[in-house]
C-alpha cells in the first residue's frame, strides 16, 4: 500500500511538473512573439473561456469523483457526467454564437471567443474521463489523458518560433488542434485502457442526486472561478489590452513561484484530517508541529519572493527584450506580498476541511468573491494593473480574517506572529542590501546572507523542525 501511495504521488508531482513546464514554454513564446495587443487579447478570452466553463462544471466533477472511489457505478456515473457536460456545453456556446451578432461590433475580440471557444469546449466535453480516471485511482491514465493538449501547444510553438514567424491565426490553430487531441486522447484512453464502455443514458435519477450533492460544491466552484481570473476579464474591459498583457505575465510569473505550494497542499489535506481525528494519538503535539509547519511555509514564501523582487528587472527585460520587465515592477512587488498570506490561508483553509466546516468555508469564499469584485472594479479603474494586484492582495487578506476567526484551534493566536515576523525579516534583508550594494548579483547574496542569518538568530529556524515538517507531511 505504501508503496502504491508513493507510486500516485510521483506520477501526480510528475503531472504537475509537466504542465507546468509547458505551460511556461506557452506563455514565454507567446509573450515575446507577439504584440501586446495580441497577447492581452488572447490572454482575456481564455480568462473569460476557463472561468466560465468552470463554472458550469458546478463542482459535478468533485462529487463523480467521489462516487466512483466510494464504489458507484463508474459506467453510470460517467455516462451522466458526458450528458451534463454535453448539455451544458452546448447551450453555452449557442449563447456564445448568439452574443455574436449583438456584441462584435462592441466588443472586437469577441471572435476569439468563438474560435478558443471550440478548443475550450472540446477540452469540457474531456472532463468526465479525467474524472472517471480519477475516482477508480488510474493515475497514469490521468496523466496521459491530463498532459496532451499543452504537451502538443509548447512543442508546436517551439518549433513555429525557431523556423516560422508565430502569427496570431497560428497561435489560435495550434490551441485548437491541442484541445482536440486531448479530447480524443481521452476516448481512447478510456476505452481501451481503462475499458470503461463510452455511452450516454439519461438517468433521471442519477442526474439530480449528483446536482443536489454538489450544490455547496457547485457554489465554491462559481466563487473561486470567478476570483481566479476576473482582474484579467475587468482588466480587458475597463483598461486595454497592452495593459492585461503586462498584467498576465506577471500573474502567470507570480503563479509559478507557488508551485512549492501546489505540491505541498495535496499532502497536508489527508495528514490534517488525521491529526484532527476525535480520540488522535496525534493531538497532544498538533500544536506546537502546525506552529512549526506554517513557520516553514512562510520562511519558503518569503524566500522566493524576496529572490523574484531583486532578480526581476534585469532577468524579465533580458529574456522578453525589454517588455515585460521594469514595466511590471510594481505590479510582481504587490503579487509577492500576496504568497505569505496564500500559504497561510491554504493552512487555516485544510484545517477547516479536515474538521468538515464546508458551509463555513462557503461564507468565507462567497464574502472574499464579493469584496474581489468590488476592489477590481474600483482599484483598476484607478489604477489599472497595479490596482488589479493590490485588489487581489486585499481579497486574501480579507479570507486570512475570516479564516482566523473560524479557526479554533487551541493556541492559534501566537501564530498570526510568524505573518508578521518573516516577511518584515525579508524586507529588512532587501533593504540593507540595496543600501550598500547596486549590483543585482551581490544585492541577492547580500540579502539572502542577511535573511537566513536573522533568521537563525532570531530562532525563525531550529534544529528539529525538519524532523517536525517529515513527521506532518509524511515525506
Amino acid at each position: 500500500m505504501k508503496k502504491r501511495f508513493v507510486r500516485d504521488i510521483s506520477i501526480n508531482s510528475f503531472q504537475l511538473i509537466i504542465n507546468q513546464f509547458c505551460g511556461l514554454i506557452i506563455f514565454y513564446v507567446l509573450s515575446v512573439h507577439l504584440s501586446k495587443e495580441n497577447f492581452g487579447a488572447l490572454n482575456w478570452a481564455l480568462a473569460v473561456l476557463l472561468t466560465i466553463f468552470s463554472i458550469l462544471s458546478f463542482g459535478i466533477d468533485q462529487v463523480s469523483i467521489k462516487k466512483i472511489a466510494s464504489g458507484n457505478d463508474p459506467k453510470q456515473i460517467l455516462s451522466t457526467y458526458i450528458f451534463h457536460v454535453l448539455l451544458a456545453g452546448i447551450l453555452f456556446y449557442g449563447v456564445l454564437l448568439t452574443g455574436y451578432y449583438f456584441l462584435h461590433t462592441h466588443l472586437p475580440q469577441y471572435y476569439l471567443l468563438l474560435f478558443l471557444g471550440i478548443g475550450k469546449l472540446m477540452l469540457f466535453f474531456s472532463t468526465p474521463f479525467k474524472q472517471l480516471a480519477n475516482g477508480l485511482e488510474k493515475f497514469r491514465s490521468l496523466l496521459y489523458m491530463s498532459v496532451c493538449s499543452n504537451i502538443i501547444r509548447s512543442i508546436a510553438l517551439l518549433v513555429f518560433s525557431i523556423i516560422y514567424p508565430v502569427s496570431f491565426s497560428t497561435v489560435i490553430i495550434i490551441f485548437i488542434a491541442g484541445d482536440i487531441a486531448e479530447l480524443l486522447l481521452c476516448l481512447i484512453v478510456t476505452k481501451y485502457i481503462i475499458k470503461t464502455p463510452i455511452t450516454i443514458q439519461w438517468n433521471k435519477e442519477t442526474y439530480i442526486d449528483l446536482v443536489k450533492e454538489s450544490m455547496h460544491l457547485g457554489g465554491v466552484a462559481v466563487f473561486t472561478s470567478t476570483i481566479a481570473r476576473f482582474d484579467w476579464i475587468v482588466l480587458g474591459l475597463l483598461a486595454s489590452n497592452i495593459i492585461l498583457a503586462e498584467y498576465s505575465f506577471a500573474y502567470k510569473a507570480f503563479e509559478m513561484a507557488t508551485i512549492p505550494l501546489l505540491a505541498i497542499a495535496p499532502i497536508l489535506i489527508p495528514r490534517f484530517t488525521k491529526m484532527f481525528q476525535p480520540g488522535s494519538n496525534e493531538n497532544a503535539t498538533k500544536e506546537k508541529d502546525l506552529a512549526i509547519l506554517i513557520r516553514i511555509e512562510i520562511i519558503i514564501a518569503c524566500l522566493i519572493a524576496l529572490v523574484i523582487n531583486i532578480t526581476w528587472v534585469p532577468v524579465m527585460d533580458f529574456i522578453t527584450h525589454e517588455k515585460y520587465g521594469a514595466v511590471n515592477q510594481h505590479t510582481i512587488l504587490i503579487l509577492s506580498c500576496c504568497m505569505p498570506l496564500l500559504y497561510f490561508n491554504n493552512f487555516l483553509w485544510t484545517m477547516l476541511f479536515a474538521k468538515g466546516r464546508f458551509k463555513e468555508i462557503f461564507q468565507i469564499i462567497a464574502i472574499t468573491f464579493i469584496i474581489n469584485i468590488l476592489a477590481d472594479i474600483i482599484l483598476i479603474i484607478l489604477f489599472k494593473a497595479a490596482g488589479a494586484a493590490f485588489a487581489y492582495l486585499l481579497a486574501l487578506l480579507t479570507q486570512f480574517i475570516l479564516y482566523w476567526k473560524k479557526t479554533d484551534l487551541q493556541g492559534a493566536d501566537k501564530l498570526w506572529q510568524t505573518l508578521f515576523i518573516i516577511p518584515v525579516i525579508a524586507i529588512v534583508s532587501a533593504v540593507v542590501a540595496l543600501f550598500f550594494f547596486h549590483d543585482t548579483t551581490f544585492i541577492l547574496a547580500v540579502s539572502l546572507i542577511a535573511f537566513i542569518s536573522i533568521l537563525l538568530i532570531s530562532k525563525q529556524v531550529r534544529k528539529n523542525d525538519w524532523l517536525v515538517f517529515r513527521r506532518i507531511t509524511g515525506l
